[in-house]
């Protein structure tokens, strides 16, 4: 049984070499069939051209033109000495009675133009075939000069013109040219031998550098380490959400050593070939040692470095990404004490890389890459404006509030779609006016003021903003209104924005549970205005249905108390490890947290109808409320916390 399951992915692999040699063959049989495809086209052309009633013109000392079926008859006649044909395109006749005089030319008429035949030979062939009898007559064939060169090249040229295509097509497909074809990669063009980037130029991550200061320390001064007996880092892992700075920081820690820096992506390890991958690390790492001290660093790791499969056969496709891992593994194993070659790796996702991967002697350190938070986002904001003209007044702790949630990549996309705003508009800076457009544009679209909505429409959307706002303001736990508007933005028709005081790390039961009466604000505010309901809601329905749920099933704030039964974004029926009760159970329980808050919050804009009415009516008319107003129009109202159903 094992011999026939190591024997199933060899026949695989043999079939993938196979292949490989589709399109060469294809090419091949293209080309025979071009090649005798012309030949029969001028074979057929002699035929068709060179008949008896071919006219031989006259020379200077003949002063007759002779057809050839007149020549065919004086050579019966024993008239005709010689018929010599030279390069395949002359007919030189020489008669007896003549005394030497020659008759010669080219074998066309006068109307027609010169016909290129293939051969001597065929043509004296082909006289013998009209009757010129060879006894009688000496026909002479006078081979064409350089005939050998050129019918090689007619016969080699369409080959070589083949074979140059598929090598271009081969090129651009493995994107590595002659390299990539053997497998290789030129990393010449992947290494910055003098990274300019330094720690100054990355904020907002300090106890990460710190980290990195001991590997630049390493890089620099690795005798005295040596010393103590104690071994340089074999590899870094970076991990962390999008957009955090882990290349940045990657190329800080070379910048700051002064050594080269060799980056690619993993991705950049796959092609089509089997063992191109493993090739591909070889070289990187080789070039590496001969460049030491230097960092590798690469990129997404995941895409060559996940779990491998155990047991069972594994898919085609994953051979060639094991075969890069275990290369991987090798070389990083492979390093001398003394070489001076650590490597970075990056990822967004390290629970999916392999044990292997992660042991120490490997990847020895793991640095969590985490989103800054406020000062740390005011640091980034500071570094990102260096080569922008700021207005004076700019506001960098206000920004940085009002960016919860963003990364450094989302702060610098930001500020320059502010600079952009501000070229739009003709502002000699950027100022807080433009930041905080671009803010918006950012985290809630680009205003289409183009979209009309009916004046229904205008009504109900207006009431469902502002029943999101009043739910929001009256349940303490939820986050301020910073604005609320019924300008459509993205697929939106309005919007009321929220936006943190301060970031946090850890929700209570309460607040999910008064974010929800926020989030079913706006269709029972339609419910309490209109008396039905649209579609209005459907994407708060779907976000209040994922935190219900996961409260459920994450966290362990239901009925069922601290059991997690998984993340209900990665579970399906085959992957599951409850029983359909269980399920029954926690749907059930789902809809109760969710009907309990819908109903909490129809208690409360009932209770606050003239209220919910007061600040449609402002929407209606001014499309727009920001934070300062809305406070004066709620001032009134003394915030609580929902009420039970």
């Amino acid at each position: 049984m094992n011999n026939m399951a190591n024997k199933a992915p060899n026949k695989k692999k043999q079939k993938k070499s196979k292949g490989s040699f589709g399109p060469i063959i294809t090419l091949l049989i293209i080309s025979f069939t071009i090649g005798g495809s012309y030949t029969l086209m001028a074979d057929q052309e002699i035929k068709d051209q060179f008949s008896l009633d071919t006219t031989i013109k006259a020379t200077e000392t003949v002063s007759t033109d002779i057809s050839l079926s007149q020549v065919i008859i004086d050579s019966d006649n024993d008239l005709i000495d010689t018929i010599e044909v030279i390069e395949n395109k002359d007919l030189l006749i020489t008669y007896k009675s003549l005394s030497g005089t020659t008759l010669s030319g080219a074998i066309v008429d006068n109307t027609s133009t010169p016909v290129v035949l293939k051969s001597s030979k065929e043509i004296y062939s082909s006289l013998i075939e009209l009757g010129v009898d060879p006894n009688k007559v000496d026909i002479i064939v006078s081979e064409e000069s350089g005939k050998f060169w050129k019918e090689l090249a007619g016969s080699i040229l369409p080959f070589l013109i083949i074979i140059a295509l598929f090598v271009f097509l081969m090129r651009k497909s493995m994107g590595g040219g002659a390299a990539g074809m053997m497998g290789g990669k030129d990393f010449d063009k992947q290494v910055n031998k003098k990274p300019d980037t330094k720690f100054k130029d990355v904020a907002g991550i300090d106890e990460a550098k710190e980290e990195l200061m001991e590997v630049v320390d390493f890089l620099k001064h690795g005798k005295k380490y040596q010393k103590m007996g104690a071994k340089i880092p074999r590899g870094v892992l970076l991990f962390g959400a999008p957009g955090t700075g882990k290349t940045l920081v990657a190329k800080a820690v070379a910048g700051e050593a002064e050594v080269p820096f060799f980056h690619i992506a993993g991705s950049e390890f796959e092609e089509m070939f089997v063992g191109v991958g493993a090739s591909r690390v070889r070289d990187l790492f080789t070039k590496a040692k001969q460049s030491s001290p230097a960092i590798i660093f690469i990129d997404e790791i995941d895409a060559v470095g996940k779990k491998r499969q155990t047991g069972g056969s594994t898919a085609t496709g994953s051979s060639t990404s094991e075969q890069t891992l275990n290369q991987i593994l090798v070389e990083m194993d492979g390093f001398d004490t003394d070489t001076n070659v650590i490597v970075i790796a990056a990822t967004n996702r390290p629970e999916i890389l392999d044990p292997a991967l992660l042991r120490p002697g490997r990847f020895d350190r793991r640095i969590s890459i985490d989103p800054p938070n406020i000062k740390e986002r005011e640091e980034i904001l500071q570094v990102h404006t260096k080569d922008k003209p700021m207005h004076p007044e700019v506001n960098y702790a206000e920004i940085a509030k009002a960016t919860s949630g963003f990364s450094g990549a989302d702060l610098a996309n930001m500020l320059n779609e502010a600079a952009i705003l501000s070229t739009k508009y003709k502002k000699k800076s950027i100022d807080m006016e433009m930041i905080h457009m671009a803010i918006e544009k950012v985290v809630i679209g680009l205003e289409k003021k183009s979209r009309k909505l009916s004046e229904k429409e205008r009504k109900i959307t207006a009431y469902h903003e502002a029943g999101h706002a009043i739910c929001g303001h009256l349940n303490p736990l939820c986050e301020p209104v910073h604005k609320i508007s019924i300008v459509s933005r993205g697929s939106a028709l309005g919007v009321t924005w929220y936006l943190p005081q301060e970031d946090t790390h850890l929700t209570s039961k309460e607040k999910f549970e008064q974010d929800l009466v926020s989030y079913l604000g706006g269709r029972a505010a339609e419910q309490v205005m209109f008396g039905s309901i649209t579609t209005g809601a459907s994407n708060d329905i779907e976000r209040a249905t994922q935190v219900a749920r996961n409260m459920i099933m994450v966290y362990g704030m239901g009925s069922m108390a601290n059991v997690a039964f998984g993340n209900p974004a990665e579970i399906n029926n085959l992957s599951r490890s409850y029983s359909d009760s269980t399920a029954q159970k926690i749907d059930d329980e789902v809809q109760q947290i969710i009907t309990t808050a819908y109903q909490n919050a129809i208690n409360l804009l009932t209770e606050n109808k003239d209220k919910l009415k007061e600040i449609g009516d402002i929407l209606l008319e001014k499309e727009t409320i920001d934070a300062t107003e809305f406070q004066k129009l709620m001032s009134d109202r003394e915030v609580q916390g929902p009420k039970q159903a």
